[in-house]
């Protein structure tokens, strides 16, 4: 361990980020009721350049209006490169009330695009006398958002959480793909005559997720377009659960329940890790570092990664 602690990101349910258009208002009860932790309110790409105002102004009107319960409201705004996102940003702090929780950021290419958006929060923040500090979350889709990763993860004290935007990021990177996630037909290797797939996007996960867990920010997995694939959605889940991200974005209300599935860790994981934290403590009180269960060794680290699981299944729960 580094003589700088590493922080803990914001301890909080993020299993599930379920997207609806802000251009279409009779999905927001059934966004309200569904099982997703966080619900993303969509002034962006799934809105066309003639619906901007009136999204704006409905997404507003949900956020006055409508029980969200317990959920962490959420509200992409337009990018830096279009003539919307200040207005999006200065409407929704002077006309939506305390129900906002975070402002999502897309296509950040540097840190200086997370300063520009937080130098105009905390100005209509002050201007307004809001006593609610507005969190962010920033999606990585460009070539230059994954090379000035680390930096943006640092960028501000708003930050939460980073999600991985598939389709733009494969764009910016020229990649010869037209899926949004999953494994692609073209990406494979040969291995005696048999086809094995590889996982395009991990190499960018990991550099995600290393960046977020320096930095104290939630990593998390973006969408998978193809919403009648069961499989194909849980299996990048379950990779991107495997590299350390917390959460998934559902672009359709079936893979909400896959989502919250693949990150609550099973009660067999927790099991586990509770009796391998047991067996240590055992060890301890013999003056030993490491001890045998189940016919592997753990020691001090095995410790820090049961209290992973534990700790994930009692946010959880609390939740």
């Amino acid at each position: 361990m580094s003589f700088r602690i590493q922080p803990t990101a914001p301890a909080r349910p993020n299993r599930c980020q379920l997207f609806g258009p802000g251009s279409n208002t009779k999905l927001f009860p059934k966004m309200a009721a569904s099982a997703a932790d966080v619900i993303n309110l969509d002034l962006e790409d799934s809105v066309a350049p003639s619906d901007k105002d009136s999204a704006r102004a409905n997404v507003i009107e949900a956020l006055n209006s409508i029980d969200w319960g317990t959920k962490y409201l959420s509200v992409r705004i337009n990018g830096l490169d279009t003539p919307y996102w200040y207005r999006d940003v200065v409407d929704l702090l002077e006309q939506a009330g305390d129900r906002l929780d975070q402002i999502m950021i897309p296509k950040v290419g540097c840190a200086a695009d997370v300063y520009a958006v937080d130098a105009l929060v905390t100005a209509v923040e002050r201007a307004k006398g809001r006593s609610k500090v507005i969190s962010f979350e920033v999606i990585i889709e460009s070539a230059a958002g994954i090379a000035h990763v680390e930096e943006i993860a640092a960028a501000s004290p708003r930050l939460q959480a980073m999600s991985l935007g598939a389709a733009d990021f494969a764009a910016s990177m020229g990649m010869q793909t037209t899926g949004i996630g999953g494994t692609q037909k073209n990406y494979y290797m040969l291995h005696q005559g048999q086809k094995h797939w590889s996982d395009p996007w991990h190499w960018a996960q990991t550099a995600i997720v290393a960046a977020c867990r320096t930095h104290g920010v939630l990593p998390v997995d973006g969408p998978f377009g193809d919403f009648s694939d069961d499989e194909g959605f849980r299996a990048q889940a379950l990779r991107s659960a495997t590299l350390g991200m917390v959460g998934k974005w559902a672009i359709h209300p079936r893979q909400i329940a896959l989502a919250n599935e693949v990150f609550t860790p099973s009660d067999a994981a927790v099991s586990e890790a509770r009796e391998i934290l047991a067996a240590m403590e055992t060890a301890k009180a013999k003056g030993e570092g490491a001890t045998v269960y189940k016919g592997r060794l753990v020691d001090i680290a095995s410790i820090k990664q049961a209290e992973v699981i534990v700790a994930q299944s009692e946010l959880i729960a609390g939740g």
